[in-house]
């Protein structure tokens, strides 16, 4: 009742989330060369053969997927996968990461039309949707079709989980469409058995399986010689609220550690100008990469306000703080800069980390500070002690390869139902 009552209310909202797609591209939020797609218009061909079909939120989420997709195209060399997403920054990401034989298309907005358009373009053998996104008139549209379809990497909070059994009879049938469930934590695991997947399992979290983050070389080289000698830490994926943490931070420093260089990343590159105009309104110098300035010895921050480039800043930096952790953002992937060797601070709000960051905190890979006091310690701290510091960044890179087989179990969960879609064993090795 309560599914046929959403699909007709979303059939008149049209006009009204037309209104609202023009209001986020205003503000930079979509895409509007690319517009049609969130209305179910494909902007590219349905590939031939068998189409995997991914959907990945935001930019976490879609950058945790990469080595799955990967195993997935090593499995069947006939397969093609499509990656939906619904933010700029995840598409520009995706761009630039998929392999070949994966593409991206933004996800339809869920509306009735859009989504039949969508669905009746694609015609996907296979559905995988990642964490907990649940959009009524998709998945309800996936399970007419009786496409084989996969929860993966599963999150789902108690307040949501509190939300859902609120329609039990709605949760149940809408989640029906899942043969299976692969929670990132028991926990969320047993809410989702709750709500009516039967299959739930609880086999690690995907975003351990990444690979490194990629930079270029010739450019690492240049910055690492430009740079010798000089202390410096990051500030990654930054929120606003959070740079005023890094100006007090490196004011803090500044005279302890001669030349220190603080490198900054936005989480979102087009506020650069905003956030550099805070920094030097602070007294600081800023050199900003997206206007090729030059990082010169009285620079004091490096503003990172370019696409694709985390794996550059985690390598150049012997410690990164991971922004989104001192908002109630719920913290960015710890993970990341782990595995290039950087050591890990952060915030107190890693909620959407929060087991990832207890077993760093446990094996002694990462600490957590609650203000910029605590920062500024921390920093003095890891600065001045080599030994901490390379300490601290191999326990938490040990954490990250331990973990990086969770790709290994969930293909192996994933097998019957790869079966049921037809995606085949060639090539697996």
């Amino acid at each position: 009742m309560l599914e046929t009552l959403y699909r007709g209310l979303t059939h008149l909202a049209g006009p009204a989330v037309r209104r609202l797609l023009d209001k986020r591209a205003a503000r930079g939020k979509e895409d509007p060369d690319r517009r049609g797609e969130r209305l179910g218009h494909a902007g590219l061909p349905r590939p031939a053969g068998r189409l995997a079909w991914i959907h990945a939120a935001s930019v976490g989420e879609s950058l945790a997927v990469l080595p799955l997709v990967d195993r997935l195209l090593a499995r069947d060399p006939d397969l093609s996968v499509l990656v939906t997403t619904g933010t700029v920054t995840s598409a520009g990401l995706m761009a630039q990461r998929l392999p070949a034989r994966a593409f991206h298309q933004y996800v339809p907005v869920d509306l009735a039309p859009a989504v039949d358009r969508f669905l009746e373009h694609w015609r996907p053998d296979l559905v995988l949707w990642v964490e907990s996104e649940f959009w009524p008139n998709l998945l309800a549209g996936v399970r007419r079709r009786r496409i084989p379809a996969a929860l993966v990497n599963a999150r789902l909070s108690e307040k949501s989980f509190h939300g859902w059994r609120r329609v039990p009879g709605t949760a149940r049938r809408l989640l029906s469409v899942f043969r299976l469930a692969l929670a990132q934590t028991a926990a969320e695991a047993q809410r989702l058995k709750a709500l009516g997947i039967a299959d739930t399992r609880t086999v690690g979290n995907l975003k351990y399986s990444a690979k490194p983050l990629p930079c270029d070389d010739a450019e690492l080289a240049r910055l690492t010689d430009d740079l010798l000698g000089r202390p410096r830490w990051c500030l990654a994926s930054s929120h606003a609220g959070e740079e005023e943490l890094a100006l007090a931070a490196h004011k803090a420093l500044a005279g302890e550690f001669p030349g220190l260089l603080t490198l900054l990343a936005p989480r979102h590159p087009a506020r650069g100008e905003a956030v550099a105009a805070l920094l030097q309104g602070g007294g600081l110098t800023v050199a900003r990469r997206s206007l090729g300035e030059a990082v010169t010895g009285t620079t004091d921050i490096y503003l990172l306000d370019t696409m694709g480039e985390m794996g550059l800043a985690f390598r150049l930096a012997p410690v990164t703080v991971v922004g989104g952790s001192f908002v109630p953002v719920g913290g960015h992937n710890p993970i990341e800069p782990a595995l290039l060797g950087s050591a890990v601070l952060h915030g107190p709000q890693m909620f959407n980390f929060a087991e990832v960051a207890a077993e760093l905190a446990a094996a002694g890979g990462a600490v957590t500070v609650a203000d910029a006091d605590g920062l500024a310690r921390e920093l003095r701290r890891l600065l001045s002690d080599q030994g901490a510091r390379e300490g601290m960044a191999d326990s938490a890179l040990a954490v990250a390869e331990h973990n990086r087989q969770a790709v290994d179990r969930v293909m192996e969960a994933l097998g019957p139902v790869l079966d049921a879609a037809g995606v085949g064993q060639g090539g697996r090795t």
